[in-house]
């Protein structure tokens, strides 16, 4: 059994590193392995300013900022010798939002693998339920140290609970030492003690501590209170030593001097027994209820210290069957009683401190260990490598189609442009760009079901196309909350995005008035198309066109525009490619897509082999930049990808993803070849998880869209355009299904796991 274990590691002083050092260490004992190296190799996690001086046994370093080692470091462990990898998982020690960065790892992995998860958080944000929700899907096995974390996971993150297993935090197996001698080591002879040990700041509560013991120190003279552990890193970056230097005023103005000792070092797990050995209380006054885990309270159970604890979680759970007293949260006046009581009573502080022990009994490391590995064998013998297959997609495993957001982002102007989190965002007003994208996917919805609400907002969007339309058919764009113009003329972008969008109207019209009233937009508009200089705007005036010919195929004039239109993509794609190069410009943007999907339209119509031979050329090249590890990656918008560059991976827009999805369904009903059915699905599933980080950028709450996949995580801001882009996706992918159904020509390509 050789096991990768990824998490921070010692010399880095960390909880977390600690814990790791241990379980190797307990692993090894039960596989009888007496060199570390042996049996496990170890990929540190850097935090961005340190370098440490690690033992032979850490293999792969990978600095917490920088995406990059983390997929360099899953090459590294799936091309090793490792049968498991081990993960210990706390938001903040990965990079990116809530440590999202961990997911391009986990999802590369090639072995089983095994978290343990530190932090379980009964209100998580929604990057951090996606976080926890994507690794779990990938584990073979999770490891929680508490029974609530277990209740958590099954109820709050919906993880299987096939695959929770409850292994409580070890403790090290210590001798034994009697209490007197370890009180005079430390000069603690004849006091009695109370003890609080780990890095200081303002959720660890001392002060209630401190503000409890004038009471008690004047009936224990003799009391002493020793808080050990350096300031915790991240406090003493943003505040430096304020909390502490707080806590000695407090010490100062009630006169206890000299009975509160503050020691600032981080010791090693020996030395931390020993002043366990020497407390007669171990005090956990923490703040926040809901910490699932506290390795501080477990080695004070494990050295058989009497407790007395905040009603934290873990503290609920590891102080039951009378192994400790609890006091509630700030309530020194409590904490004082208890105290008083324990110290007052041998016999109660003998009973605390026996019951302690026992339980620890189960918690040493040996123990620990060996369920760790039980767990990891398991894993190992279970493990069925994924392949990749074929699958029939079922509808009911898409989500529900929901127009809440967009009835929430419209009004009686029209579709607003941008919005913070899911609340429309009335500053940044109204474009032309979203209310043609919204008139397209309310046609598309109203078409499917019939839906009232879809057929409600239509004349809101026409008519706000209507409004910005100039006397020479071009278009406004712009529009304030107040109804003032922005422009006085609008992006060539924003031109064909609109002819697009009547096209479709006039092939579709839901009745005679609405295809009257978008004919004579689209007409008015014509003697523009020709003026247009970018491809973009010229790609989605043909298709715009083309559903105008699907309705109109008489018209002789209408289908020789649209043909010289076409004929410019084509003179572009010639003009650009090379052997190594095949597409319409010198790089990629935005919405690339657009351009062979327009080439589609058009060999569908025209009946045009040169132009399907293109269309074909071009959607092959793009799926050699934007696909790999089996699902999409479209450009990112950082930088572009520029003909001799790398292709940026960030950030990600949804629109991009509009384009692929219907890109491939329009490239399938022109050629019938099922692999383009298959991409589509791919291509959809970016909206639900299957993406560069493995988060779902539709919100199943809202039934919005986020805006964008960045390095950090999830852009949570739910905009027209990206949702407008997924409403759109989601009704491609239902008329694909309908469209297949109907032609009885193949079974779909697609996922059946769970969305």
């Amino acid at each position: 059994m050789k096991i990768a274990y990824i998490g921070t590691y010692p010399p880095r002083e960390c909880g977390i590193a600690t814990f790791t050092r241990n379980l190797i260490k307990a692993v090894g004992g039960n596989i009888s392995s007496k060199d570390v190296k042996e049996h496990a190799m170890v990929i540190a996690i850097n935090d961005s300013a340190e370098e440490y001086d690690y033992p032979g046994e850490v293999k792969f370093v990978i600095r917490k900022e920088h995406q990059r080692d983390y997929v360099e470091a899953v090459k590294f462990i799936n091309f090793s010798d490792a049968d498991v990898c081990v993960l210990q998982h706390e938001f903040g020690i990965f990079g990116g939002e809530s440590g999202v960065y961990i997911l391009p790892l986990i999802n590369r992995l090639e072995i089983p693998l095994l978290v343990t998860f530190h932090t379980v958080l009964k209100k998580p944000s929604f990057v951090q339920k996606s976080v926890v929700q994507q690794i779990g899907e990938k584990a073979s096995k999770v490891v929680v140290m508490s029974k609530r974390a277990v209740r958590y996971l099954k109820e709050i993150y919906n993880l299987d609970p096939q695959k929770l297993a409850h292994i409580e935090h070890g403790v090290p197996s210590f001798k034994i030492l009697p209490q007197e001698e370890v009180k005079k080591k430390f000069k603690f002879a004849d006091r009695k003690v109370l003890f609080t040990f780990g890095l200081l700041s303002r959720n660890k509560g001392i002060e209630t501590v401190i503000n409890a013991l004038p009471s008690v120190v004047e009936k224990h003279p003799d009391l002493l209170y020793v808080v050990l552990g350096n300031t915790h890193p991240s406090v003493l970056k943003h505040d430096g030593e304020e909390y502490r230097n707080y806590l000695v005023r407090l010490v100062k103005n009630l006169k206890l001097e000299n009975n509160v000792f503050f020691t600032r070092q981080f010791i090693d797990e020996e030395a931390l027994f020993e002043y366990l050995t020497a407390c007669d209380i171990y005090i956990t006054p923490y703040l926040n209820k809901d910490q699932i885990t506290s390795g501080t309270l477990t080695y004070a159970i494990g050295a058989g210290a009497a407790v007395v604890s905040t009603p934290y979680w873990h503290a609920q759970e590891l102080l039951a069957g009378n192994r400790g007293k609890i006091f509630d949260f700030k309530d020194s006046g409590q904490l004082a009683s208890i105290l008083i009581e324990i110290l007052d009573d041998s016999a109660l502080l003998k009973k605390l401190r026996y019951n302690a022990f026992e339980y620890g009994k189960h918690l040493r490391w040996p123990v620990i260990g060996g369920e760790y590995l039980k767990v990891a064998e398991k894993a190992k013998k279970d493990y069925v490598k994924p392949v990749t297959e074929k699958f029939v997609i079922d509808p009911q495993v898409l989500p529900s189609f929901t127009l809440n957001h967009i009835k929430r982002m419209t009004d009686d102007t029209g579709i607003i442009q941008h919005a913070k989190f899911d609340i429309p965002n009335l500053k940044e007003g109204y474009c032309l760009d979203d209310n043609a994208r919204a008139l397209l996917m309310a046609l598309m919805a109203y078409m499917r079901n019939r839906e009232r609400l879809a057929y409600d907002l239509l004349p809101i969007y026409l008519s706000y196309i209507h409004y910005m339309q100039n006397k020479k058919g071009t278009f406004k764009n712009f529009l304030s909350f107040s109804r003032q113009f922005l422009d006085e003329e609008g992006s060539e972008d924003s031109f064909g995005r609109t002819i697009w969008a009547l096209g479709y109207l006039i092939h579709h019209a839901p009745g005679y008035s609405y295809y009257e009233f978008g004919k004579s937009i689209f007409l008015k508009a014509v003697p523009n198309f020709e003026k247009l200089e970018h491809l973009k705007a010229i790609a989605n005036t043909v298709i715009g066109i083309c559903y105008y010919l699907r309705r109109h195929s008489e018209d002789k004039e209408m289908m020789a525009l649209m043909r010289r239109l076409t004929r410019r993509l084509k003179e572009a794609f010639r003009g650009s490619s090379n052997n190594d190069w095949h597409w319409f410009e010198q790089q990629m943007s935005y919405d690339n897509g657009i351009l062979p999907l327009a080439l589609f339209h058009a060999a569908d119509v025209g009946d045009d082999e040169e132009t399907l031979d293109i269309a074909r050329k071009a959607t092959r090249f793009l799926e050699s930049v934007t696909f790999r590890n089996g699902y999409l990656a479209p450009v990112g918008n950082r930088g572009w990808f520029k003909m001799g560059c790398k292709c940026p991976v960030f950030d990600q827009q949804a629109i991009d993803v509009m384009a692929m999805v219907m890109l491939y369904f329009q490239a399938y009903k022109t050629t019938g070849d099922d692999i383009y059915s298959e991409k589509m699905f791919i291509s959809y599933m970016w909206f639900l998880g299957e993406n560069e980080l493995g988060l779902p950028v539709y919100d199943h709450e809202t039934g919005g869209c986020c805006d964008g996949l960045s390095s950090a995580g999830v852009n949570r801001n739910q905009g027209a355009e990206s949702t407008l882009a997924y409403l759109i996706s989601h009704l491609t992918i239902l008329n694909a299904l309908e469209y297949e159904s109907r032609k009885e020509k193949m079974v779909l390509n697609g996922y059946s796991k769970k969305v």
